[in-house]
């Protein structure tokens, strides 16, 4: 799916993305998650675990997950993961959502999320999750104007390195409501 905003450009994630997807997750977790990652695993080991993740995840063609990646002048500037029918009563789970710091504010995280929920729905899916921790305030302000209900918090973990965190499920019960703007 390759759609164009201004400079970027919108298409599914590639093999050959790994390593540029895993050091833009890295960096996000070293900027966004001190304190709820661990500070030895954020400084010594976060590029070589998202590595493995992101080699794993984008080296099966998978029908049960789906990454979009943004592009700007041929670097991944952002990227959202959803795995479908990831649980029962709350649908498909938005897994990651990461936009480089220096075009955070552009629409990049909005149009990312119009896209999964384009292709959630494409797909036959409405329902979505994600979690987002407790001390993200600019993130929980994001989904919520996207129409996300925060539907329970609790403590998730444990998390990459070792950690346990306060975090927040927010749901949509109709993914169009993304793509529509409405408040819900």
């Amino acid at each position: 799916m390759k759609s164009s905003n201004g400079t970027i450009l919108y298409r599914d994630a590639r093999n050959s993305d790994a390593e540029s997807v895993a050091t833009l997750h890295a960096e996000s977790w070293k900027r966004h998650y001190r304190g709820v990652l661990l500070d030895s695993f954020l400084n010594n080991e976060v590029l070589a675990d998202r590595l493995a993740v992101w080699r794993q995840r984008l080296s099966n063609s998978r029908h049960d997950a789906f990454t979009i990646i943004a592009e700007q002048q041929a670097l991944v500037v952002g990227f959202v993961h959803v795995i479908l029918d990831d649980d029962p009563a709350w649908g498909a789970l938005l897994e990651n959502l990461h936009i480089s710091f220096e075009l955070k504010r552009k629409g990049i995280g909005r149009a990312l999320m119009i896209q999964a929920a384009a292709r959630l729905l494409q797909r036959g899916r409405q329902k979505f999750y994600l979690w987002v921790f407790d001390q993200n305030i600019t993130a929980q302000r994001f989904y919520a104007a996207l129409g996300g209900i925060t539907s329970e918090s609790c403590v998730r973990g444990p998390l990459p390195g070792g950690s346990y965190a306060l975090a927040h499920r927010i749901a949509w019960t109709d993914a169009s409501m993304v793509i529509g703007g409405r408040r819900g």
